[in-house]
């Protein structure tokens, strides 16, 4: 018998696939000093306070873009390892219930040395999100390759 040795979860995330009732993906367009821009779902790190992977979602789409979901539905996992542990990222897909980009309140948007963190909506089944550099790659895939069983799952979570 082999044995197996096993890494510790270094942090984990809870992000969506957040679709709105035009069926466009709800992006986050990332754009840094000297880098291509590229999007990312919303979303970020389970906290020590969070009940669940599920309610840190709700609070980092509270956070990120003012917004609220009435329910999510896991349906991708992605992880990396490095030396220092693995990353896990959930990825629910929900649909979105309301949005105030007024009331965004995430860290993220009072450390300007992070760059830019714009609200972007990309049609679900098009060509511009085929175009794009979302991350993580292997995410862009799945989405693209599972449009219309995101959008059924999306309208049965509402």
């Amino acid at each position: 018998m082999t044995e197996q040795s096993f890494v510790a979860v270094r942090r984990r995330a809870a992000r969506a696939i957040l679709i709105d009732n035009q069926a466009r993906l709800v992006l986050i367009k990332r754009t840094k000093p000297g880098q291509p821009p590229y999007w990312t779902t919303p979303g970020g790190g389970v906290e020590a306070d969070d009940d669940s992977v599920e309610t840190a979602l709700h609070r980092e789409l509270a956070e990120e873009l003012g917004a609220t979901a009435e329910r999510a539905s896991q349906v991708f996992l992605f992880s990396s390892s490095s030396d220092a542990g693995v990353d896990v990222q959930h990825f629910f897909v929900a649909r979105l219930s309301s949005l105030d980009e007024s009331a965004r309140s995430g860290p993220e948007f009072n450390d300007p040395t992070r760059g830019g963190y714009t609200l972007d909506r990309v049609p679900l089944r098009s060509e511009e999100l085929a175009s794009i550099d979302l991350k993580p790659t292997a995410l862009k895939e799945f989405i693209l390759a599972n449009d219309a069983a995101l959008l059924a799952e999306a309208a049965s979570v509402v």
